[in-house]
């Protein structure tokens, strides 16, 4: 059984940043690639950005470069997304994701709501 919890949605206003944070309870961390997707209103979930764990690789959607970094603190199993610059068309709910693949979609966390105003 792994868990993922996930914290530090909101609103915001467009050009501002926010910070999710997703804590993975895994026996084998060191193997466990971590991530993020997201699902808009009437819209189809896509990928926002992976992390690999032995090298600490990492993989953007075009539409979220330079705006968005992914990171991680192995010590406390938990994963990172700085959103910085953010646009309306971000909102969405986020979802912290995690598995033995790339990119991580076997583990799903309950998803926290991201709001940008324009």
């Amino acid at each position: 059984q792994v868990d993922l919890e996930e914290s530090g949605g909101g609103l915001v206003q467009a050009g501002g940043s926010l910070t999710l944070s997703c804590t993975a309870s895994v026996r084998t961390y060191s193997s466990y690639i971590m991530g993020w997707f997201r699902q808009g209103s009437g819209k189809e979930r896509e990928f926002v950005a992976a992390i690999r764990q032995g090298t600490g690789g990492t993989t953007y959607a075009d539409s979220v470069k330079g705006r968005f970094t992914i990171s991680r603190d192995s010590t406390r199993r938990t994963v990172f997304l700085q959103m910085n610059d953010l646009k309306p068309e971000d909102t969405a709910v986020y979802y912290c994701t995690g598995g033995s693949s790339w990119p991580p979609q076997k583990h799903w966390g309950q998803g926290t709501q991201v709001t940008v105003s324009s």
